[in-house]
């Protein structure tokens, strides 16, 4: 863990982990929070990511904060690439996400466009967008780097857990990582015995009680 504002480390492992477990099971399992409600394009399908929050807050339709961030970004972290109203211009394209990949990224979330999309793909590195645009982005705001965010009304802070897959996004405010581990990890227990009892024929309508609570 990277960042200076952590008060806790959180190992790859862990972050492996999480990803693996997925968006829509961390997200039950820690009391439904932390959804990033909005729509995202998940580029290249299959693709999962999870790890830190490395954030460049940029200046409106302006992407100079991700040139800078490129400078401070670790291996194993995801970048939040972000700005005051989200638009349809590209904040990020080929040769910055090459920088991102060289440089260690696991993921990169765009609350903007992205674009050179056909590269990015062959690049390799997961990325979520919230649009594709070849509109380009101004470098005349320095913007900010490593501050807290709001994305999809779901607030992001430097070193938070952001977790992508075909589902969407997750954020775990990092102090709450392992909790949420723990209960992810009872969920997929849960379902595991659910899913066998399926299997045999019962139904979700009897399980959940659903067909006894209409009775009453």
């Amino acid at each position: 863990m990277s960042t200076p504002e952590a008060a806790i480390s959180i190992d790859r492992a862990t972050c492996d982990e999480l990803a693996r477990l997925g968006t829509a099971t961390v997200y039950e399992a820690n009391g439904r929070t932390g959804l990033l409600d909005l729509d995202l394009e998940q580029l290249i399908p299959g693709t999962r990511a999870a790890g830190p929050a490395r954030i460049a807050a940029c200046a409106q339709d302006d992407n100079w904060a991700v040139h800078k961030v490129m400078s401070v970004l670790q291996p194993g972290e995801v970048l939040v690439l972000t700005m005051p109203e989200p638009a349809p211009v590209a904040l990020v394209g080929d040769l910055l996400l090459t920088q991102a990949k060289v440089h260690g990224a696991v993921g990169v979330l765009v609350n903007a466009a992205t674009r050179d999309v056909d590269e990015v793909k062959e690049l390799g590195l997961p990325v979520w967008t919230r649009w594709r645009r070849v509109r380009g982005a101004a470098k005349a705001e320095p913007g900010a780097v490593d501050v807290p965010v709001r994305v999809g009304e779901q607030l992001i802070r430097p070193g938070d857990i952001v977790i992508m897959d075909a589902d969407g996004a997750v954020v775990v405010p990092l102090d709450e990582v392992p909790q949420a581990l723990q209960a992810a990890r009872a969920r997929v227990q849960k379902e595991a015995a659910t899913r066998e009892r399926l299997q045999t024929g019962e139904l979700s309508y009897d399980l959940h009680g659903l067909r006894a609570k209409e009775a009453q």
